[in-house]
Protein backbone atom coordinates (compact mmCIF):
# COMPACT_ATOMS: atom_id res chain seq x y z
CA UNK A 1 0.00 0.00 0.00
CA UNK A 2 1.42 3.16 -0.91
CA UNK A 3 0.53 6.54 0.36
CA UNK A 4 0.05 9.81 -1.72
CA UNK A 5 3.38 12.02 -1.42
CA UNK A 6 2.56 14.96 1.06
CA UNK A 7 3.50 18.47 -0.38
CA UNK A 8 6.31 19.68 1.68
CA UNK A 9 6.50 24.04 2.58
CA UNK A 10 9.75 25.42 2.69
CA UNK A 11 11.09 26.71 5.84
CA UNK A 12 10.76 30.91 6.75
CA UNK A 13 13.78 32.78 4.64
CA UNK A 14 14.06 34.36 7.79
CA UNK A 15 15.77 30.96 9.09
CA UNK A 16 18.19 31.64 6.12
CA UNK A 17 19.70 34.75 7.81
CA UNK A 18 19.96 32.50 10.84
CA UNK A 19 21.55 29.74 9.40
CA UNK A 20 23.94 32.39 7.73
CA UNK A 21 25.06 34.19 11.15
CA UNK A 22 25.38 31.00 12.89
CA UNK A 23 28.38 29.70 9.84
CA UNK A 24 29.69 33.04 10.09
CA UNK A 25 30.15 33.51 13.72
CA UNK A 26 31.98 29.61 13.57
CA UNK A 27 34.14 30.50 10.71
CA UNK A 28 35.33 33.98 12.12
CA UNK A 29 36.25 31.87 14.89
CA UNK A 30 37.95 29.53 13.15
CA UNK A 31 40.09 32.11 11.53
CA UNK A 32 40.46 34.25 14.52
CA UNK A 33 41.93 30.47 15.62
CA UNK A 34 43.61 30.33 11.88
CA UNK A 35 45.03 33.80 12.48
CA UNK A 36 46.62 33.21 15.49
CA UNK A 37 48.32 29.35 14.03
CA UNK A 38 49.68 32.21 11.40
CA UNK A 39 51.21 34.39 13.37
CA UNK A 40 52.94 30.96 14.95
CA UNK A 41 53.95 29.60 11.89
CA UNK A 42 55.43 33.18 10.36
CA UNK A 43 57.39 33.80 13.94
CA UNK A 44 59.13 30.05 14.18
CA UNK A 45 59.53 29.30 10.25
CA UNK A 46 59.14 32.67 8.32
CA UNK A 47 56.12 31.91 5.86
CA UNK A 48 54.25 34.73 4.75
CA UNK A 49 51.41 35.75 6.87
CA UNK A 50 48.04 34.41 5.46
CA UNK A 51 49.25 30.89 4.32
CA UNK A 52 46.48 29.20 7.63
CA UNK A 53 43.81 32.05 7.18
CA UNK A 54 43.51 32.83 3.62
CA UNK A 55 42.19 29.39 2.87
CA UNK A 56 39.95 29.79 6.49
CA UNK A 57 38.74 32.72 4.77
CA UNK A 58 37.78 30.95 1.81
CA UNK A 59 36.47 27.86 3.01
CA UNK A 60 33.85 30.53 4.98
CA UNK A 61 33.05 32.48 2.33
CA UNK A 62 31.68 29.17 0.70
CA UNK A 63 30.15 27.93 3.49
CA UNK A 64 28.05 31.14 3.89
CA UNK A 65 27.14 32.37 0.43
CA UNK A 66 26.71 28.32 -0.96
CA UNK A 67 26.41 26.01 1.37
CA UNK A 68 24.12 27.15 3.91
CA UNK A 69 21.15 27.89 0.92
CA UNK A 70 21.62 24.74 0.02
CA UNK A 71 20.99 23.20 2.92
CA UNK A 72 18.07 25.47 3.99
CA UNK A 73 16.35 24.84 0.38
CA UNK A 74 16.60 20.90 1.82
CA UNK A 75 14.46 21.25 4.28
CA UNK A 76 10.46 20.55 4.18
CA UNK A 77 8.04 20.35 6.06
CA UNK A 78 3.74 19.47 6.18
CA UNK A 79 1.38 19.15 8.89
CA UNK A 80 -1.93 17.34 7.92
CA UNK A 81 -3.15 17.47 11.23
CA UNK A 82 -2.82 14.16 11.85
CA UNK A 83 1.21 13.77 10.86
CA UNK A 84 3.47 16.11 10.86
CA UNK A 85 6.53 15.97 7.94
CA UNK A 86 9.71 16.78 8.68
CA UNK A 87 12.03 16.49 5.75
CA UNK A 88 15.82 17.50 5.27
CA UNK A 89 19.20 16.69 4.43
CA UNK A 90 21.78 16.38 1.17
CA UNK A 91 23.93 13.86 1.17
CA UNK A 92 21.64 11.61 3.13
CA UNK A 93 17.91 12.60 3.08
CA UNK A 94 15.55 12.23 5.84
CA UNK A 95 11.96 11.76 6.25
CA UNK A 96 10.42 12.15 9.37
CA UNK A 97 6.74 11.47 10.26
CA UNK A 98 5.34 12.16 13.88
CA UNK A 99 2.09 10.70 14.00
CA UNK A 100 -0.05 13.59 15.98
CA UNK A 101 -1.31 10.45 18.44
CA UNK A 102 2.42 9.45 19.50
CA UNK A 103 3.21 13.16 20.91
CA UNK A 104 3.96 13.45 24.59
CA UNK A 105 5.22 17.15 24.84
CA UNK A 106 6.00 19.85 22.88
CA UNK A 107 8.40 22.85 22.82
CA UNK A 108 8.06 26.24 20.84
CA UNK A 109 11.68 28.00 21.60
CA UNK A 110 13.33 31.10 20.19
CA UNK A 111 16.90 31.89 20.31
CA UNK A 112 17.99 35.66 20.17
CA UNK A 113 19.04 35.33 16.37
CA UNK A 114 15.68 33.47 15.70
CA UNK A 115 13.76 36.41 17.25
CA UNK A 116 15.58 38.96 15.54
CA UNK A 117 14.69 36.82 11.94
CA UNK A 118 11.28 36.28 13.42
CA UNK A 119 11.31 32.31 13.29
CA UNK A 120 11.20 29.61 16.09
CA UNK A 121 11.97 26.28 16.70
CA UNK A 122 8.85 23.68 17.11
CA UNK A 123 10.25 20.57 18.89
CA UNK A 124 8.08 17.61 19.72
CA UNK A 125 8.85 14.66 22.19
CA UNK A 126 7.24 11.48 21.22
CA UNK A 127 7.28 8.45 23.24
CA UNK A 128 10.38 5.79 23.08
CA UNK A 129 13.95 6.21 23.35
CA UNK A 130 15.49 6.51 20.23
CA UNK A 131 14.25 9.51 17.84
CA UNK A 132 11.97 10.65 20.51
CA UNK A 133 12.54 14.06 20.00
CA UNK A 134 11.43 15.58 16.29
CA UNK A 135 12.82 19.06 15.78
CA UNK A 136 11.17 21.40 13.31
CA UNK A 137 13.05 24.97 12.89
CA UNK A 138 12.61 27.91 11.34
CA UNK A 139 9.00 28.81 11.00
CA UNK A 140 6.94 31.80 12.05
CA UNK A 141 6.35 31.75 15.84
CA UNK A 142 2.35 32.18 14.55
CA UNK A 143 2.69 29.19 12.85
CA UNK A 144 4.87 26.95 15.52
CA UNK A 145 1.77 28.01 17.53
CA UNK A 146 -0.50 26.96 15.67
CA UNK A 147 0.92 23.15 14.78
CA UNK A 148 1.50 22.95 18.93
CA UNK A 149 -2.30 24.02 19.52
CA UNK A 150 -3.50 21.57 16.72
CA UNK A 151 -1.73 18.93 18.19
CA UNK A 152 -2.83 19.20 21.98
CA UNK A 153 -6.23 19.77 20.54
CA UNK A 154 -5.97 16.42 19.22
CA UNK A 155 -4.31 15.19 21.91
CA UNK A 156 -7.28 16.37 24.40
CA UNK A 157 -9.86 14.99 21.92
CA UNK A 158 -8.18 11.53 21.46
CA UNK A 159 -9.64 8.36 23.76
CA UNK A 160 -7.63 7.04 26.32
Amino acid sequence: MAFAPVPLQPLERGYLAVLRLRSLIGWSINAGLAAVADVGLHARTGLPFGVVVIPILLLGLISVVFLVPGRWRRWGYAFTERELHVARGWLTRVHTIVPVARVQQIDVSQGPLERGAGVATLSLHTAGTENSLVVLPGISRQRAEDIRDAIRGRIRDAAW
